[in-house]
């Protein structure tokens, strides 16, 4: 089948694997795709393994203002052909919470330049750069990744001023790589509780919540 057969073939199985109700739901979240079957994740990965990667699909598929499109471009993308100004170019089109969140998962924790690129998208002002580049980090810390200090200062800084931000997801981002951070071991424990001591000492009541749950997830 050529590239339009498939995406043609997709949409059957979308349409097949259609959930009413989770449509429904997510509607009524404000979720305002132009097309949404409500496929659940699982689904979505069960129609991924019936194709092989390929960077032209995938790419037709992220261009799809359809939920399930977008959550399959990340599925089908091979990495080595996914390149740094088109890691940029998906992130601009994010408009919606589940699509970075998967996206990061599927693909951009697995980019050979992830590493450098979750800094420069932390270090972004827009939200959904932001968002990314936190949640990006967070998934490279839990597989290991070391930071050295001047890493590890940067990373402190961008995620205090995250989570003093009234940015609701890049400070729900910054706090769960901050909680990531934190697991890897009794020294960056200790640096991150520090933090999380600072931000009380702030005053905000909005703040506590997000301090006492890093403090419950590290001490």
């Amino acid at each position: 089948m050529d590239i339009q057969e498939q995406i043609r073939d997709i949409k059957k199985q979308f349409r097949l694997a259609m959930n009413g109700a989770v449509s429904q739901s997510m509607r009524e979240k404000g979720l305002a795709y132009k097309l949404n079957f409500g496929v659940e994740l699982p689904r979505l990965k069960s129609i991924a393994s019936g194709y092989a990667k390929n960077h032209e699909l995938a790419q037709a598929l992220w261009k799809e203002d359809i939920r399930e499109a977008k959550l399959l471009a990340g599925m089908l993308q091979p990495v080595d052909t996914f390149y740094p100004e088109i890691a940029d170019i998906w992130v601009e089109g994010m408009h919606y919470p589940e699509i970075a969140e998967v996206t990061c998962m599927t693909l951009f924790q697995y980019l050979p330049y992830a590493p450098s690129k979750s800094f420069e998208w932390i270090a972004d002002g827009r939200e959904y750069f932001q968002y990314c580049g936190f949640l990006l980090a967070a998934r490279l810390l839990s597989k290991g990744m070391e930071l050295n200090e001047r890493a590890m200062a940067e990373l402190l800084d961008q995620a205090q001023a995250a989570v003093l931000s009234e940015a609701f997801l890049p400070r729900k981002a910054a706090v769960l790589c901050l909680k990531k951070l934190g697991l890897q071991g009794k020294a960056n424990a200790a640096k991150v509780l520090c933090l999380a001591g600072a931000l009380r000492q702030e005053g905000r009541d909005d703040l506590l919540p997000l301090c006492e749950d890093i403090a419950c997830e590290l001490e």
